[in-house]
């Protein structure tokens, strides 16, 4: 472990992209040896092993979802009850749960507790918040966008302008993110009560304020200009100096067709601003006037007034991470590039909302780290990992004293040919994390342009297990790995 105290930047390259939700398919996934998940799909309505010990890990892995189609909320989406007994998930019938103090002694029992899109656990309560809009806010790649539907707001409309549409102001016609109504669901007891105001799930920890982003809004003071263009440089010069495309591999090609289309928006990135609701009053106000695509919006689980977001687009040609108080409108970048290539992302907030985590690479498919910084020290703590240890998603334990990722297939970032496992990290006593293999993952397709999906994993609050989505036996599957091995 590397302590980083808060560093002065030595380049100033990047700036944000405006939005982009299209991504190119991929090539086929390279086969790794047939000791392990089975290759072929099973017969229609045949859900594969409930569990089984992966014979390359030790572990065992417990099918927990009963239907093809199920998933695991995105990585830094809240899955667990603040006691840490249950998990949701989603599945084609509705928001599952499953009680993890019996995991693993007794048969897997899903109980499906809402109906309804978002899905996400509440902070401090046993609810789950649920949309009938479909989704939760924040324009995560593939939520749907939403354009209102006038009226004033109020707790019968949570869509409702709050006034005429104007370049600061887009309810009434103008664009937002999904609409209501929003329900918060108990697991327990299933009682349903809506949350007045909201438009989307996204909400902080005490159900103070909601948010959706307003593309296109300009700084009405006139006190936040735009960025300065810089000169444009091809993707394959940027990640391949000297290369021409017929030196690359095929997986290389493809990173650099992605990357060139996500890098142009930064020549030109778009204005945009949130317009953040107290979900106790209804008022509304717009604030935080910047350039770039807004997302991976995620409250603190602890503070109620700090939102983390990215700005969005190719990773080493923007910095990524930032906060925002929901109060103030004042952001705060989190983590600034100090060299050329280097890139940072899919961050996630701690347990205890001190430390923001992410995917740290120095630079890009280089040199590999698990980063966190501390909001108020700005303090980072990096471990270091080997290439073939690396995962499009990261994940801690609420102690933050194990990591887990998902792998990646040879077409990701690290370009590994090795790379497809669910990972564990443990922290050492010398700064140093370890790392343990704990299910084969070779047959998994990671390719979401064609029917893949990434396993976005999640260590259990008991750190007993590793949840994550699966689709080696034909169809998404939610799974979950038990980090003892088995004897």
């Amino acid at each position: 472990m590397q302590k980083i105290p808060p560093l002065r930047p030595v380049l100033d390259l990047p700036f944000p992209p405006r939005a982009i939700q299209a991504v190119l398919a991929l090539l086929c996934l390279v086969p790794f040896s047939s000791a392990q998940t089975p290759a072929a799909a099973p017969p229609a309505g045949d859900l594969g092993p409930s569990d089984w010990i992966d014979p390359d890990t030790g572990h065992h892995i417990i099918r927990l979802s009963q239907e093809r189609g199920s998933r695991t909320l995105y990585f830094h989406d809240n899955s667990y009850t603040p006691e840490g007994d249950k998990l949701i998930f989603n599945t084609p019938s509705g928001v599952a749960v499953v009680d993890l103090t019996h995991l693993g002694r007794d048969p897997v029992k899903v109980d499906i507790v809402a109906q309804g899109g978002g899905a996400i656990m509440a902070r401090r309560s046993r609810e789950v918040y649920v949309s009938s809009g479909g989704g939760r806010g924040g324009r995560r790649p593939g939520a749907p966008a939403a354009v209102g539907p006038g009226g004033p707001a109020g707790p019968g409309n949570p869509g409702g302008s709050g006034g005429p549409s104007a370049p600061g102001n887009p309810g009434g016609g103008g664009r937002r993110d999904l609409g209501g109504p929003v329900y918060a669901i108990n697991l327990d007891t299933k009682a349903r009560r809506i949350i007045p105001y909201a438009v989307s799930t996204n909400i902080s920890c005490d159900e103070s304020w909601n948010f959706f982003v307003v593309p296109g809004a300009v700084d009405p003071s006139g006190q936040t200009p735009p960025p300065v263009q810089r000169p444009y440089v091809s993707q394959l010069q940027r990640m391949f100096p000297g290369k021409q495309l017929s030196d690359l591999t095929p997986e290389q090609r493809y990173a650099v067709q992605k990357e060139e289309g996500l890098a142009r928006r930064t020549l030109d990135p778009s204005p945009a601003a949130y317009t953040f609701i107290n979900l106790k009053t209804g008022e509304r106000r717009t604030t935080g006037y910047q350039y770039g695509n807004l997302d991976h919006q995620q409250w603190s689980p602890t503070d109620p007034n700090l939102l983390l977001y990215a700005h969005e687009g190719s990773w080493h040609e923007v910095d990524r991470t930032w906060t925002i108080d929901a109060r103030t409108g004042a952001f705060q970048l989190m983590h600034k590039r100090t060299m050329d290539m280097e890139i940072n992302g899919h961050e996630w907030w701690d347990f205890g909302g001190k430390m923001v985590w992410f995917d740290l690479q120095t630079p890009r498919s280089q040199d590999f780290w698990i980063a966190g910084v501390n909001i108020d020290t700005r303090v980072e703590t990096r471990y270091h990992l080997q290439r073939d240890w690396w995962g499009i998603h990261f994940n801690s334990s609420r102690d933050h004293t194990l990591f887990a990722d998902d792998g990646g297939d040879p077409t990701q970032v690290a370009f590994s040919n090795d790379g497809m496992w669910i990972n564990l990290f443990r922290v050492q006593p010398d700064g140093t994390v370890t790392r343990e293999r704990l299910a084969n993952m070779s047959k998994h397709n990671y390719v979401t342009g064609r029917g893949g999906i990434e396993p976005n994993v999640s260590i259990t609050p008991d750190q007993k297990w590793v949840i994550f989505t699966g689709n080696f036996y034909g169809g998404n599957q939610v799974y979950a790995a038990e980090i003892a091995k088995s004897r």
